[in-house]
């Protein structure tokens, strides 16, 4: 049967959790609040999904602190969640002319870039944040799907290996190893990496669902099952065609 590679593309914005003040600045006071509170408050905001609350408390922030990068920063990804790109973009790029060695305002970049369907600055920007930070899980793995979208699976793999050599519990690493694996018809070390992204996350249903796929076409019709059912519980939709040619071996 003719299956779709899935894999996670994970181009997720990194918010800075940390505070935005810094030295003296966090003294200056707008109306009795803080650079500090007003960075709490447009971080609470957030969290409840009011996201012109956010964008108002950063505002009146960075009226405050004008070069605090961070700021600049987490105003990009409010904007961006709001679906204003251009704003987005224009608040990254604030954030890299403040501190040029501020790895996370050059990643979200590529990740809004991605999101445009412009895949060669989204590379370019992945590639700058790693120069200022090598060991950049994030950027290495969105660096490794543009590969794989693009079908260089040998480079997708460097990217994808890099990803767990700096974090070996990261589950997605070895699932997007699993696909490119795949891909290139190795299928026991498919399995493997997939099994592995299993241990370090047992819910990880896209990697229920890639087994089930598998072990059908191995006519493992046991195993097959019992990932397809696991990958169904856990919420992915899982091919009604595999499902119908599975239940006579139920």
């Amino acid at each position: 049967m003719k299956t779709v590679m899935r894999y996670l593309s994970l181009f997720a914005v990194i918010f800075i959790l940390i505070s935005c003040a810094g030295g003296s600045k966090s003294e200056k006071k707008d109306k009795g609040v803080s650079l500090d509170e007003h960075f709490q408050l447009a971080f609470t905001a957030t969290e409840r999904g009011n996201l012109e609350e956010a964008v108002s408390e950063y505002q009146k922030g960075l009226k405050l602190d004008p070069k605090n990068a961070k700021a600049h920063l987490n105003l990009g990804i409010v904007y961006g969640r709001q679906g204003k790109w251009k704003l987005e973009i224009s608040e990254y790029k604030k954030a890299i002319g403040i501190d040029r060695n501020f790895a996370e305002p050059h990643y979200n970049l590529g990740v809004a870039y991605n999101d445009r369907g412009n895949l060669n600055e989204a590379t370019a920007q992945y590639q700058k944040a790693l120069q200022i930070n090598p060991n950049y899980v994030e950027a290495h793995n969105n660096l490794g799907n543009i590969h794989f979208r693009k079908g260089r699976m040998d480079e997708a793999l460097s990217e994808y290996q890099k990803t767990i050599q700096i974090r070996p519990n990261y589950a997605k690493g070895y699932y997007n190893i699993g696909n490119v694996y795949r891909r290139k018809g190795k299928i026991e070390e498919a399995i493997a990496s997939f099994q592995h992204a299993l241990e370090i996350n047992p819910q990880y249903g896209e990697a229920h669902y890639n087994l089930a796929v598998i072990y059908y076409e191995r006519q493992e019709f046991g195993l097959a099952i019992e990932h397809a059912d696991q990958a169904g519980k856990l919420g992915m939709v899982v091919d009604p065609k595999l499902l119908e040619r599975l239940k006579p071996y139920r």
